[in-house]
């Protein structure tokens, strides 16, 4: 057919036209008959060809690069940008397209980044006009929204692991104000830091390796920390008791932690530990058992290189400066220094749960572990 297109271009219509009244769902003969048309300059009978492609497969890359390359000669940038976004959803392997099809792509790929920031522009220009002298905490939501839409960040929502409960907002980091308990607790970081270093100094044998998985269990994204002292932990709360074993030599922590509104699970919750990451070590990407409980960050040894990512805003820990975070989206944390890093975690009841369904998760849960004779470790939660 390429053959008897480059040599009779008319005749190749023709006998095109012939197979798709025969075959009115052949893929192939589409997409050969709108590269025809277009070759010929007949635009708007080539994407009428290259939707009848795309009634047959919606997800057809060639079909909508074509689409995408016949609005950009056009001049048509915003139609352009939008096929050509659809056409990179479904990019096969680079290795699989020939030379000119990866100049097309080459070239999608240049003006959906410019399609990108031109809306981003338009947008944003928008939206400074209506604001007015609104803060950036006024504008936080309506700015993160912005970014969505316009392709700079992606969406994450809440994954959790074991149980969802509906209604929650998922929120990455919350605001300082909702949480009338933070100042006094940062106040404690002095006291919490002597506690700790005061144990470091006695050797890093009282920390255990946070992730202990099953010799039977997948490690998936687990394997170079499983049993690995890389990243440690050392207890103070641990399914719903205090360890007691490490209580004496740390009362000013656990003096703060009685400040935090800690979830009452039997078996499950309170939960506090100090998790420390040695160096050049990166934890990766993963969700939090339960959306009913946020996690509290307060950074105690924090070397340089080191940073922390909840869905789409990253961040770096201050040492004394705690932050709450809805650990049900996806997140990660890194060490790329030389030294140990620290941070005291806890976690604390989600505040838009009422006291209502504070109580009946509780009991819920306590219930699902009677069930099954077992009390749960929730080790993984934080």
């Amino acid at each position: 057919m390429r053959a008897i297109a480059a040599s009779d271009p008319t005749r190749a219509m023709t006998i095109l036209k012939r197979a798709l009244e025969l075959q009115p769902d052949n893929l192939g003969a589409w997409l050969n008959y709108a590269g025809l048309l277009r070759a010929s300059g007949d635009s708007e009978a080539a994407l009428n060809a290259l939707d009848h492609a795309l009634s047959v497969e919606p997800r057809s890359f060639h079909a909508l690069l074509m689409k995408g390359s016949i609005f950009d000669r056009q001049g048509d940038m915003p139609q352009a940008g939008r096929t050509y976004a659809l056409a990179l959803l479904f990019t096969p392997p680079i290795d699989q397209l020939d030379p000119p099809t990866q100049t097309a792509l080459a070239r999608a790929r240049e003006v959906y980044a410019k399609y990108l920031e031109d809306f981003s522009k338009e947008i944003w220009s928008a939206v400074d006009a209506k604001s007015g002298r609104r803060t950036a905490k006024d504008r936080q939501r309506v700015d993160r929204f912005l970014d969505i839409i316009s392709g700079k960040k992606p969406s994450y929502q809440q994954k959790p692991t074991d149980y969802y409960f509906p209604g929650l907002p998922p929120i990455e980091f919350y605001d300082d104000e909702m949480f009338p308990w933070m100042p006094a607790f940062e106040g404690y970081f002095g006291d919490i830091l002597g506690e700790l270093q005061a144990e470091l100094s006695r050797g890093f044998e009282t920390f255990a390796p946070y992730v202990q998985l099953p010799l039977d269990a997948p490690v998936d994204q687990w394997k170079l920390l499983n049993h690995s002292d890389t990243w440690s932990s050392l207890a103070m709360k641990s399914n719903g008791r205090v360890v007691e074993k490490n209580a004496p030599r740390f009362p000013k922590t656990l003096e703060a932690l009685a400040l935090l509104p800690q979830p009452t699970v039997p078996n499950r919750s309170p939960v506090a530990i100090f998790s420390a990451l040695k160096p050049r070590t990166k934890i990766p990407p993963h969700h939090g058992v339960s959306n009913t409980r946020m996690v509290v960050h307060l950074p105690l040894i924090v070397p340089e290189h080191c940073g922390f990512r909840v869905g789409s805003e990253t961040r770096q820990w201050k040492p004394g400066k705690a932050w709450v975070f809805d650990d049900t989206i996806e997140h990660e944390a890194w060490n790329d220094s030389d030294q140990l890093r620290v941070i005291l975690i806890a976690d604390i009841w989600n505040p838009y749960l009422t006291d209502y369904e504070r109580e009946m998760y509780s009991a819920i849960l306590a219930s699902v572990d009677e069930f099954h004779h077992e009390a749960v470790s929730y080790s993984e939660s934080i």
